[in-house]
C-alpha cells in the first residue's frame, strides 16, 4: 500500500466501487435492450461466442469463472431465443461448439452500436490523454487477480 492518508483512500475506494455498481447497472440495461429476457450473463456469453466465432460451453465457464450449470442454463436462453446454435467439432464429431446465429450476431451488433455511442457521448469532451489513461485503468483493474 503507498502512503498517505488511509481516509482518503477509503474514500476513493467507496467512490470506485459504488461507480462500478452504476456501471454495471448501464450494462445490465444494455443487455435488456438486446432482449428483454436476455440477462447480463447471456448477453456477456453471447458477446464471448460471437468474438471468438464460436467455441464450447465448457471454454466459456472457465473463461468467466462460472459454474457450468450457470454455463448451460444461459447458453439454453440463448438457444431458445434463437441467438446461439450448436454445431458439431469439425475434429472432433463428440463436441458441440457454440456458435451465434445470425439472428445472435444482428441483435449483438445493434446492441453494441447503440452501446459505443452511448460511451462516445459520455466520453466526448474527454480529452485523447485522459480517454488513453481511463482505458489503461480498466485495463489494470480488470487484469488484476
Amino acid at each position: 500500500m503507498t502512503g498517505g492518508d488511509p481516509r482518503a483512500r477509503d474514500t476513493s475506494v467507496d467512490t470506485i466501487q459504488r461507480e462500478l455498481t452504476a456501471f454495471a447497472r448501464r450494462a445490465r440495461a444494455t443487455a435488456a435492450r438486446l432482449h428483454p429476457d436476455l440477462p447480463l450473463v447471456s448477453y456477456t456469453l453471447l458477446a464471448h461466442i460471437d468474438d471468438q466465432q464460436g467455441c464450447r460451453a465448457t471454454d466459456l465457464a472457465a473463461h468467466y469463472m462460472l459454474d457450468k450449470s450457470t454455463v448451460s442454463r444461459q447458453i439454453a436462453t440463448l438457444e431458445k431465443l434463437g441467438l446461439v446454435e450448436r454445431c458439431p467439432d469439425p475434429d472432433d464429431q463428440r463436441v458441440q461448439v457454440l456458435h451465434a446465429t445470425d439472428a445472435g450476431i444482428s441483435s449483438l451488433a445493434t446492441t453494441q452500436s447503440s452501446r459505443r455511442a452511448a460511451v462516445h457521448d459520455r466520453l466526448a469532451d474527454w480529452s485523447e490523454e485522459d480517454l488513453d489513461r481511463f482505458a489503461a485503468y480498466l485495463l489494470r483493474y480488470n487484469s488484476a487477480e
